[in-house]
């Protein structure tokens, strides 16, 4: 598989660092926004971002400039036409997606694969938005893309071996660490598992059992965990992890993936996490 140049839809904060990490690998990328305001907002955080790794000595200044060299920006979906590989990260909406998709299919070459980084959404709606099911698979990134070494593969229900073969080996040029699913499941491995844990977390939070900074000492400390629960939340964005658990709730009819009440109490109050700067902790915005 010859990928040289790659197209990343949506400049969120997973979009973004997914193109600073395809960047870093020596491919040319460019981010696609709504708008070319938004795209080129997301250049400019890579940029802030290398500036911040040039001070701490862990880049040159010409490997920052190289990496921004190799990044472009766009404001609609036309650099699909000379995509080697199309990831797409924009909101976890399902109308969204497959509206991105079925325009995405109408752009790209044929037999170029066309990858989502949902977390919870299903691969198979998507997929034949696009009317080229076969060639659609999951691939997510954890958040920082470009430091986390996990990505999750998973295929859809028509989605052909040699796509998921694929998308393994362009997770190894990122230098990731994939797994692969064998299965259509909702949410993949990792956020199935840590979705109740996040959960139970904001459970004790809700009974009066501890303060968050308590719970996350409690769990790095005794559990051997990098990062505390909540603070983790916090990360991830509280209306991300609420989306995560409705779904979960509804597709697998299980109550244990009910999100509590305190969730919905703090997203009202636009107490998002760390990108509003206040979750269950308050940042520096």
């Amino acid at each position: 598989m010859e990928i040289k140049k790659v197209l990343v839809v949506g400049g969120g904060t997973m979009g973004g660092g997914i193109a600073q990490l395809c960047s870093q690998q020596g491919l040319d990328v460019t981010v696609s926004d709504i708008s070319q305001e938004l795209a080129d907002k997301t250049k400019s955080k890579i940029d802030r971002g290398l500036a911040r790794r040039v001070e701490k000595g862990k880049i040159s200044e010409d490997d920052k400039n190289a990496i921004l060299a190799r990044i472009k920006t766009a404001g609609d979906l036309s650099p699909a036409a000379e995509a080697d590989l199309i990831i797409e990260s924009v909101i976890e909406n399902l109308e969204v997606k497959k509206k991105v998709f079925a325009e995405l299919d109408s752009l790209a070459r044929p037999g170029v694969i066309i990858l989502t980084n949902t977390t919870s959404l299903s691969i198979s709606d998507i997929a034949e938005a696009s009317g080229r099911p076969e060639l659609v698979c999951q691939m997510h990134f954890f958040n920082p893309p470009v430091i986390m070494k996990l990505v999750e593969i998973m295929p859809g229900k028509k989605t052909a071996p040699e796509t998921i073969r694929l998308a393994e080996q362009f997770a190894e040029l990122l230098g990731k660490d994939p797994v692969v699913c064998k299965n259509e499941a909702p949410a993949g491995i990792v956020s199935r598992a840590l979705g109740q844990l996040l959960n139970e977390a904001t459970w004790m939070i809700e009974a009066g059992v501890a303060e968050p900074s308590d719970i996350d000492k409690a769990m790095k400390l005794g559990a051997n965990h990098p990062m505390g629960p909540l603070q983790l939340i916090d990360l991830i964005g509280l209306d991300v992890h609420r989306a995560k658990m409705q779904t979960l709730r509804r597709v697998l009819d299980d109550p244990r993936y009910q999100h509590p009440g305190l969730i919905d109490k703090m997203i009202d109050e636009g107490r998002l996490g760390k990108k509003t700067g206040r979750g269950f902790y308050e940042y520096e915005k």
